[in-house]
């Protein structure tokens, strides 16, 4: 398998925070976005950006800025299948996703969902933690993630026919193609956590000390 690109996922609509562009809020004196690159950039074989509207806000960052091509606000898959599309001209074989709110994800995310994905001949991944009280175990309770999975390019024509067809929920279409789970710690805190209120962004500042 080629090394995975990774797609940053940031065209949600960010109503619990004003509306605007989450990636943009200032989280430690630098944008909450600059931190999630930070992180997923030495992961990944190439990096863009799935964001709708004017490209140029995000010019500071220099990658690509890739807009859904399904109307209407569709949620993440459609991030998904930008993401795809765009990894597909690349030539690559699969794209790694994380949300652009969520600046604490783990460092190992695309190593294990690759680990996870062995022995499928279309890798789809989605990232899980135990829920709160539950052990990290194989079978045992957890919350998934869908927006940080490993999706492949050769499924990009079905996700579009799903969404054509108005599929929004991502377990729907990953479970229909037999997707797997990679499992995380969620210790000493859930490496997903995102911002989505004021609250969590103040909540993130205290975290960035402990990360």
């Amino acid at each position: 398998m080629t090394a995975a690109l990774g797609v940053i996922l940031a065209g949600g609509l960010a109503t619990r925070m004003g509306g605007g562009d989450k990636g943009l809020l200032p989280l430690g004196g630098r944008p909450l976005l600059g931190h999630v690159i930070d992180r997923l950039e030495p992961q990944v074989g190439g990096l863009a950006l799935n964001a709708n509207g004017d490209p140029a806000r995000f010019a500071e960052f220099g990658l690509p800025v890739l807009p859904d091509t399904v109307e209407g606000f569709a949620g993440p898959l459609a991030g998904v299948l930008a993401g795809l599309d765009w990894a597909a001209e690349q030539g690559a074989d699969s794209i790694v996703t994380a949300a652009a709110d969520t600046p604490f994800f783990p460092c190992n995310l695309v190593a294990q969902l690759m680990a996870s994905a062995e022995g499928q001949v279309q890798p789809l991944v989605l990232a899980t933690t135990p829920r709160e009280g539950a052990a990290l175990k194989s079978g045992g309770k957890v919350n998934r993630h869908p927006t940080f999975g490993l999706w492949p390019v050769a499924l990009r024509d079905d996700l579009r026919a799903a969404l054509n067809d108005g599929l929004r929920k991502v377990v729907l279409w990953t479970d229909r193609h037999g997707g797997r789970e990679a499992l995380f710690e969620a210790e000493p805190f859930d490496p997903f956590f995102n911002v989505n209120s004021p609250e969590d962004l103040v909540r993130a500042e205290t975290l960035l000390e402990r990360a």
